[in-house]
C-alpha cells in the first residue's frame, strides 16, 4: 500500500471523526435551544446539522482524492472544483428548504391560529408542500448552471411537465379553491348538521380537499370540496337550530272537524308544555287539508327546539295523538274503497 493511499485513507477517517464531533455538538445545540424561549435556534440547528456532516465528509473525501493522486486519469472530472462546489450548493439548498419549511410550520401556524375561520390553514398547508419544492428546484438548476449544463431544455420540459401536471390535478386543484370557497362563504362549520345532495349527518372535518360527514347511522362520509360548491347545502344548525315539522293525520269520514282540530291542538299545546323537545315560544298550527280518498286529511305545524330532537319531537306527538284519539272515539282509518254495484 503506497503512502498517497495511505493519507487519503487518513484523510477521510479524520473527516469523519470531525463530521461525529459536529454531530456531538449539534446533539448539545439541540438540547440547549429546547431550554429557550425562542423558536429561531431550533430552526437553525435542525436544519444544519446534518448537511454540515456530510459537507465535512464530502469535503475530506475530496481533499483526500485530489491531493494523494489515487484518481483513474479518466475520472479526473471528479477533482474539478465544481463537483465540489456543487455539492455544497445542494447542501446550501438543503438547509435553505429546511429552515422555510421550519418558519413556515411554526410562525404560519402560530400565526394561523391565532385567527378565525381555516382558509389560513390551508394556506400554511400549502406554502409548507410548494417551499421545499421551489427551493430544491432553484439548487438543482444552480447546479446544472455550475455545472455548465444547458437548462433551457429543462425548463421548457418543466414547463410541458407543470401544464400537464395541472391538467392531472384538476380535481386535486379544484377541490382545494372548493375548500377555500368553503372557508371564506362560511355555508356550516364543524359540528354543524348539513344536507348535501343525497348525504345527510354533522360535519367532522373541512379538509384542504375533503370534507367529512358522520351521518346518523354513525357511517363516516368523505365528500370532495367541489361537489359541495357545486350543489345546494342545507344547513340545519345556522342562522337557527330550530326546525318546524309538517305532521300529516288522518281521521274517518263522518268525524267532527272543528272537534278534531280542538283535540289537535290540545294535544300539541300539551305535549309543547310538558315535555322538552318543543320551542316554547311557537304556537302549533292545525289545518284541515283535504277530502282524501279513504280520510280527512290534517296537518299539525310544531317547533323542534333543535334537529337533534327532532325525532323525538315528532314521537311526542304521534304518541300522544293516538291515545287521545282512542279515549275521544276518533278513528284513524286505513285506505279503503266503497263499491256500490247497481242491479
Amino acid at each position: 500500500m503506497n503512502d498517497n493511499l495511505l493519507f487519503a485513507i487518513a484523510t477521510i477517517i479524520a473527516g469523519v471523526v470531525v463530521a461525529i464531533i459536529a454531530r456531538i455538538i449539534v446533539r448539545w445545540l439541540e438540547k440547549f435551544a429546547e431550554t429557550t424561549e425562542t423558536k429561531w435556534d431550533d430552526i437553525i440547528v435542525a436544519a444544519i446539522g446534518t448537511p454540515v456532516q456530510i459537507g465535512i465528509i464530502a469535503f475530506s473525501l475530496y481533499i483526500a482524492l485530489k491531493y494523494y493522486d489515487i484518481v483513474p486519469a479518466q475520472y479526473a472530472w471528479i477533482l474539478s472544483g465544481k463537483v465540489l462546489d456543487s455539492i455544497y450548493i445542494l447542501l446550501g439548498t438543503w438547509i435553505a428548504a429546511s429552515l422555510l419549511h421550519d418558519i413556515v410550520r411554526i410562525y404560519g401556524r402560530q400565526i394561523a391560529e391565532s385567527t378565525e375561520g381555516d382558509m389560513d390553514d390551508r394556506i400554511v398547508d400549502l406554502l409548507e408542500l410548494a417551499v421545499r419544492y421551489v427551493v430544491w428546484f432553484a439548487g438543482i438548476m444552480l447546479v446544472m448552471v455550475n455545472l455548465e449544463i444547458n437548462i433551457t431544455p429543462f425548463l421548457a420540459g418543466a414547463g410541458i411537465a407543470g401544464i400537464a401536471l395541472a391538467l392531472a390535478a384538476q380535481d386535486l386543484i379544484s377541490n382545494f379553491f372548493g375548500g377555500a370557497i368553503i372557508t371564506v362563504d362560511k355555508p356550516f362549520k364543524v359540528s354543524d348538521r348539513i344536507e348535501v345532495d343525497t348525504y345527510y349527518g354533522d360535519v367532522l372535518v373541512i379538509g384542504t380537499r375533503s370534507t367529512r360527514l358522520r351521518t346518523l347511522d354513525g357511517k363516516i362520509v368523505t365528500l370532495p370540496n367541489n361537489k359541495i360548491t357545486t350543489n345546494s347545502v342545507v344547513n340545519f344548525s345556522e342562522p337557527d337550530p330550530r326546525i318546524r315539522y309538517t305532521i300529516p293525520i288522518t281521521v274517518a269520514y263522518g268525524s267532527d272537524i272543528s272537534r278534531v282540530k280542538q283535540v289537535l291542538l290540545e294535544v300539541a299545546n300539551d305535549a309543547i308544555k310538558n315535555t322538552d323537545f318543543f320551542d316554547k315560544d311557537q304556537v302549533p298550527k292545525v289545518f284541515f287539508q283535504e277530502f282524501g280518498d279513504s280520510a280527512l286529511n290534517f296537518i299539525i305545524y310544531v317547533w323542534a327546539k333543535a334537529y337533534n330532537v327532532s325525532d323525538e319531537a315528532k314521537d311526542e306527538i304521534n304518541t300522544r295523538i293516538a291515545a287521545r284519539f282512542a279515549a275521544e272515539g276518533i278513528e284513524i282509518p286505513f285506505p279503503q274503497i266503497d263499491v256500490h254495484v247497481r242491479k
